[in-house]
């Protein structure tokens, strides 16, 4: 029987298919739930073992999890780099902002100091797609629909831009259209990003979305993801495809994802990196 897993829930819906996993396999969890991050009705009604923190008392999440016997973590969600004020660090997240110096940090150089500091503690830090492995995108066109020459070189050119704002750390999605870019993904997010796609659209085909891990990011921190919103959105913005990193980004739900692509006529393809 796998060891107990002390699940660091962020925000959005991954949390808690983790936690349905865990129960589904019979498999002993806590989670870590941060204030002003973590969605409540995962923990409601007493049922889901948890404590709440501030993601910046490091100190007492860390102490609590050894407290429980946990050895093995496994980062769940969103996690959005707080502003110093939010933060408010006690002295363990003091050593995480250190490293680098809190003004220069991305999420991903944050994310890299927080995995540090706990692999140093004697944690065991676990991809989400080693509990739940389905979640892991393969190669290959998930759709019926499939991308023609014009999407194709859109596609090439919104990967290149998601790897150089990802090499820079600022996010990990681009849209492209035509050869026009659309938007890049910074701190508001993908479903934010394609919300305001939709009036920049130009005539004629519709763009393409490409999520892609940044090129240092260790992919059992905050990788990539898409799910059936990310799909409604899309296709809300009169995009026609959505292309993820194989290997490197997951997918909720994938044939649900399908389904819903499938209904708006939409592609969803996995690229291999370099592919």
């Amino acid at each position: 029987m796998p060891d107990k897993l002390g699940i660091l829930a962020a925000a959005g819906p991954l949390p808690g298919r983790l936690v349905e996993a865990c129960r589904q396999a019979g498999r002993d969890f806590v989670v870590v739930a941060y204030r002003g991050m973590t969605d409540p009705a995962l923990v409601e009604g007493g049922q889901v073992p948890h404590f709440w923190t501030r993601l910046g008392a490091a100190g007492r999440w860390i102490d609590e999890l050894k407290r429980q016997g946990v050895h093995t973590l496994c980062p769940a969600g969103n996690i959005r780099r707080p502003s110093l004020f939010e933060l408010m660090p006690d002295f363990k997240a003091v050593r995480i902002l250190t490293r680098i110096g809190f003004s220069s940090l991305g999420d991903d150089a944050l994310l890299t100091a927080l995995r540090r500091v706990l692999q140093e503690e004697g944690f065991r830090l676990v991809a989400l797609h080693e509990v739940i492995d389905d979640f892991l995108a393969r190669p290959g066109l998930l759709t019926s629909t499939a991308p023609d020459e014009i999407a194709q070189a859109d596609i090439a050119k919104a990967r290149e831009i998601a790897r150089e704002i990802g090499r820079l750390d600022i996010g990990q999605g681009a849209v492209v259209q035509h050869g026009y870019v659309l938007a890049v993904e910074a701190a508001e997010g993908t479903d934010a990003m394609l919300r305001r796609c939709g009036p920049l659209a130009r005539p004629g085909p519709g763009g393409v979305l490409v999520k892609a891990k940044k090129p240092q990011q260790d992919i059992r921190l905050d990788p990539p993801t898409i799910g059936v919103t990310t799909v409604e959105l899309a296709a809300a913005a009169g995009l026609r495809g959505i292309v993820v990193e194989a290997g490197g980004a997951m997918i909720i739900d994938a044939e649900a994802v399908r389904q819903a692509a499938d209904r708006h006529g939409l592609f969803v393809l996995c690229l291999a990196e370099g592919e």
